[in-house]
């Protein structure tokens, strides 16, 4: 399975100058560090707490060919709750080579070396077309707490992601990602573009607030006792997603 990815996915990582991604950090009052093998780099807010980490450089993921843009923040949800967006057209190739990998096996199972977003999308309700709105036709969201993710991505979620949808290239994978409390956007980016990070940024900056957001409100309601809130949320009922 994961050769197959790779096949399909991966590329060969070439050296690049890290220049614009420290001007881009420089500019905007951020702390720029060279990871220790030279192939890429983290940046951060210049706080005590940051509450997001860059990380740019060799793709971590094979639906990820070459370098990628990594963002990483801590949310605070339940460490079971998993909701993940993603565009339609990674989410049709990995839905696809789960078809041709799998359909035919007996023991219908993925291997531990199958991406955590592909067992997602396997295991987990996706939400309907007419609930995405005006990005139906460029990405789509599964979770295993449905009500949740609908209202993740409403509001100022929906409106970072609509940006996208004339700057982005279509054909460009995006996955935007919690797990075990914490938030993950991975998207290519060979060369640092000052525009599609700001983008980008923005994007996993209103994913976070929301998130967090609805943390809150959400925890609020199962300990008052709001029967209006479903029961999934609740820790103890949540799934134990179980996946790094």
């Amino acid at each position: 399975m994961l050769e197959s990815l790779r096949h399909l996915f991966k590329g060969r990582t070439r050296s690049v100058d890290l220049g614009p991604m420290k001007a881009w950090a420089s500019a905007h009052g951020h702390v720029l560090r060279r990871v220790h093998d030279g192939e890429g780099c983290t940046v951060e807010p210049s706080s005590s707490r940051p509450a997001w980490r860059i990380e740019w450089g060799p793709s971590q993921r094979s639906y990820i060919d070459g370098r990628e843009l990594r963002i990483i923040g801590e949310v605070g949800t339940p460490k079971e709750l998993v909701a993940m967006v993603l565009t339609q057209a990674l989410k049709e190739s990995m839905e696809r080579l789960v078809f041709e990998q799998y359909v035919e096996d007996v023991q219908t199972r993925l291997d531990a070396d199958t991406p955590p977003e592909m067992r997602w999308l396997v295991m987990y309700t996706k939400l309907p077309a007419s609930d995405m709105g005006r990005l139906r036709e460029r990405y789509a969201a599964v979770s295993n707490v449905q009500s949740w993710v609908t209202q993740w991505m409403a509001g100022p979620l929906n409106d970072a992601l609509s940006a996208t949808l004339a700057m982005a290239d279509e054909s460009d994978p995006l996955v935007l990602a919690i797990s075990r409390g914490r938030m993950t956007l991975r998207t290519p980016m060979a060369e640092v573009d000052d525009k599609l990070l700001a983008m980008w940024l923005t994007v996993f900056e209103r994913a976070q607030q929301e998130a967090q957001r609805l943390g809150r409100e959400w925890h609020e309601s199962v300990d008052h006792g709001h029967s209006t809130m479903p029961s999934a949320w609740a820790k103890s009922n949540l799934p134990d997603e179980g996946s790094r």
